[in-house]
This record gives structure tokens, C-alpha cells and sequence, in this order.
């Protein structure tokens, strides 16, 4: 908690590195450009320049560290190497996840036994989040698309051998057009972007898509979930000064959305985590995504908080090893990041910062940290975002007791129901939910 405080008063975050280890995967997603059935020539950090990599976080003073693919699972042993290193340096927040295609197969008579083996040895490291990943509310829409059959099942079954264990799985949805099945996936966006009929139909249908998407979660066992917004960059709005380097951005039109329909879609991400907090532990901040709702229509509230990409947050490539501010700008190369001087990286002024991509890694906890920055950094300026828009000064404020609620979302800790049920609607939407095996 000091060094968080001290960063802070430093108009600093406490510093985060998503390490890309291998860009090699063995699922079919359409939504990702590293999907197996994708050619192009695949790449492997090796254990050393990792290992480095760990050590020059800790000593820079991050406190959070994602080991991310590819499918961080092919290679069980080596991940786990990494992970205990990762302990040892003294980073605290550790995490990593699966695709799920360790949950294939739950009918043969080794699924228990082979499922074990990986949770045992996930539990006996300092490791503090593992995801799931879940594409669609539709398990057979899921499964088309990953390429594993049966891995929903599957994850049913092996949940509560991760609880027993004392590891509880976040459910991470990669926002997408399947998110609903055909009742998404038939949506086409309208000829005009101010066809308010379109994206008012567009906005219950994925509000519908997200509150079965969270029902189903909780069917499943999960107690937790995240959001990963759509991965594609707009074109050719957005991409000015924009070049992927991490392989899972996009142009596919699965998930590439209209700026009108983007603020739909946050919309009813919002009203539908406003719905289920008492039910599940949902990572995703409500005032990161009216931020992005503001961001996308004419509102001319407060903007959202410059993303700290860059400055406190950085991404490792699995191609070259080096550092990048976020897996979009690829054309800024920080080279190795035992070789980058961080006191020599400053923010920029609020209207000058980066807002060009959604990669809710590293805007979410941008947009969570701001106000508490603001108040040593620019207090007049937190004054007036608060007159000029109390109510995502209060969502936030909302946001931080839920997060306080929900243990900070620590990944070994089982929730505290007593806690989340303040947080669940007095009035439960009207929503009828529809069995999630009807619609493909």
C-alpha cells in the first residue's frame, strides 16, 4: 500500500506489464489474428529474456504482471517457472489464463485426473487471477468458434476443482458480434450512423446478449468475470498513428463495431453489470465504460482519462521481446525494458494523451486511477470534471466500494456474498432470460 501511495503522490500508477510469451494458440477463434488456422511465422520468448524482464518490473516498481499468448498453457512448466519467478522478484498481482482448451473432452475417463494436475500446480505458486475464456452466451456458438467441443462442459466440471483448490477462475467474454448468437451475429450496422432505430434495437439485443452471457456464468460455477472490449481499431478514423503489434487486433468484422453502435454496446455492458454485481464478481469499472459511452457520442461531459500506456503500463511483444506502449502502438518501440529510463517518462497534458484504442488492460485502470491522481496533481481540474459531470464522479466512487466489496478481486479468495448483495438492483430489469442452448 506505501508504494502505491508513493506513486500516487508522484502522478504515478502503480506500474503493470502484460508479457506476451508466445504467439502461438491452438484455438480457431475468428476474432483473433493469432488463431491456428492464421499463418504467419510464430514466435516464443525465451525463458532468460522473461526472467529479465520480471527482474527489471520488480526493480522498476511494478506491482502487476499478465503472462499472456498465444495460449500461455502449451507449455505448463515453463509458465509455472514464470510464475513463481515473477513471486520471488516481489510482484504482487500475477496473472495469466487459458483458452480452455485444457476442457475438452470432459466425458473421458482422465478429465478429473488431467485437470488436477494443472490446478495443483497453478495452486502451488504465488499466482493471483487465472481466466477462463468464454466467447458467446451460447455454448455451441462458443465452442464453433474456439474449436473445442464440449469445453463448456467441460469448464462446468473443472470449476470446482479450481474452488477446492482454493483458485476461483475468472469468466473473460472477448466482446464480439456472437456474444448473443444469431440474435447479435444477424445485426448489420444501418447505412446511416444516426439511424437511431437501428442502434435503439442494436442496444437490446446486446443488453439481452450480456445479462444471459452473466446468467450463464453463474450457472457455470464461475464467481467471477471480466470484459475485454472488441479488438479491431477503427478504419480509418482511428488507426492515424496506430500499428498492431499484438496479433490478437483485428479488422474482422466480428468485432469490428461503428462509433454509434460502440456506444450502444458500452451502454448495455454497463446496465447489465449494474445488474448482475450482486451475483458475480464483474471486474469491469462502470465509470471506464461511461467514459466510453461519452467518448463515442455527442456528451460533452468530462473526457475520458488519458491512457497511461506507455507510462506506467507497458506490453512485451513475443516477436522481439522489447516493450511497446500497448499491443496497438507498435510504431512506438521502447526496445528492452532493463534498458528504458522511467523517470524520463512523464504524462502528457490531459488533452494531448491517448485515447485512440479501447484495450481495457490498460484503460480501465487509467480511467480508475484518474480522480485519485487529479487530487495531488490537479485538484482544480478534479473540481471541474465533478461540477460538470456528478454522475461519473459517482460511479466511480461506486466503483471503488464495489471493488472494496469484492476483495479487490483477489483470484484465491472466494467472495463474500453478504457483501456483494448490497449491490444487487432494488428493482430487477424486466429482462426475460432466454435458455441459452435455444438460440445458435
Amino acid at each position: 500500500m506505501n508504494a502505491i501511495l508513493r506513486s500516487i503522490l508522484n502522478n504515478r500508477i502503480p506500474g503493470q506489464l502484460v508479457i506476451q510469451i508466445t504467439d502461438r494458440c491452438n484455438a480457431r477463434c475468428p476474432q483473433c489474428g493469432m488463431r491456428t488456422t492464421n499463418a504467419f511465422s510464430r514466435s516464443t520468448l525465451d525463458t532468460d529474456t522473461i526472467k529479465r524482464l520480471i527482474d527489471a518490473a520488480a526493480v522498476r516498481g511494478v506491482q502487476a504482471i499478465s503472462f499472456t499468448g498465444g495460449e500461455p498453457l502449451l507449455d505448463m512448466d515453463r509458465l509455472v517457472a514464470l510464475i513463481r519467478h515473477a513471486g520471488d522478484a516481489g510482484i504482487p498481482y500475477i496473472r495469466t489464463g487459458t483458452n480452455g482448451f485444457i476442457f475438452r473432452h470432459p466425458d473421458r475417463a482422465d478429465f478429473a485426473d488431467r485437470v488436477n494436475r494443472i490446478v495443483e500446480q497453478l495452486a502451488d505458486t504465488p499466482l493471483r487471477n487465472f481466466w477462463i475464456s468464454l466467447d458467446s452466451a451460447v455454448d455451441a456458438v462458443h465452442e464453433s468458434m474456439r474449436g473445442f467441443p464440449g469445453a463448456v462442459a467441460g469448464i462446468e466440471k473443472a470449476l470446482p476443482i479450481f474452488h477446492r483448490a482454493g483458485i476461483y477462475p475468472a469468466v473473460n467474454l472477448g466482446i464480439n458480434r456472437n456474444v448473443g448468437g444469431r440474435a447479435t451475429r444477424e445485426l448489420k450496422p444501418a447505412a446511416s450512423p444516426l439511424d437511431e432505430a437501428y442502434l435503439e434495437i442494436f442496444y437490446h439485443r446486446y443488453s439481452r446478449a450480456f445479462e444471459r452471457f452473466y446468467q450463464r456464468a453463474v450457472d457455470l460455477g464461475f464467481t467471477m468475470a471480466n470484459a475485454c472490449y472488441p479488438m479491431s481499431i477503427d478504419v480509418p478514423e482511428c488507426e492515424q498513428g496506430l500499428s498492431a503489434v499484438y496479433a490478437a487486433t483485428t479488422v474482422a468484422d466480428i468485432v469490428r463495431f461503428t462509433p454509434g453502435e460502440k456506444r450502444m454496446l458500452f451502454k448495455a455492458l454497463a446496465g447489465a453489470i449494474r445488474r448482475f454485481r450482486g451475483k458475480i464478481r464483474i471486474f469491469s469499472p462502470l465509470c471506464a465504460l461511461e467514459s466510453l459511452v461519452r467518448q463515442y457520442s455527442a456528451d460533452r461531459g468530462p473526457r475520458p482519462y488519458g491512457c497511461r500506456g506507455g507510462i506506467d503500463f507497458f506490453f512485451v511483444n513475443a516477436a522481439d521481446g522489447h516493450a511497446y506502449p500497448c499491443g496497438y502502438r507498435g510504431n512506438e518501440d521502447h526496445g528492452w525494458l532493463w534498458e528504458l529510463d522511467w523517470s524520463r517518462l512523464h504524462p502528457p497534458r490531459e488533452k494531448d494523451a491517448c485515447r485512440q484504442c479501447d484495450w481495457e488492460c490498460f484503460r480501465d485502470p487509467s480511467e480508475l486511477m484518474g480522480p485519485l491522481l487529479e487530487v495531488f496533481a490537479n485538484p482544480a481540474g478534479l473540481i471541474r470534471r465533478l461540477v460538470k459531470s456528478p454522475r461519473a464522479f459517482g460511479a466511480w466512487a461506486d466503483d471503488l466500494r464495489y471493488y472494496r466489496a469484492c476483495g479487490f478481486f483477489n483470484g484465491r479468495q472466494a467472495p463474500i456474498d453478504a457483501r456483494l448483495k448490497h449491490f444487487t438492483p432494488r428493482v430487477e430489469g424486466r429482462t426475460r432470460f432466454v435458455p441459452v442452448q435455444t438460440a445458435s
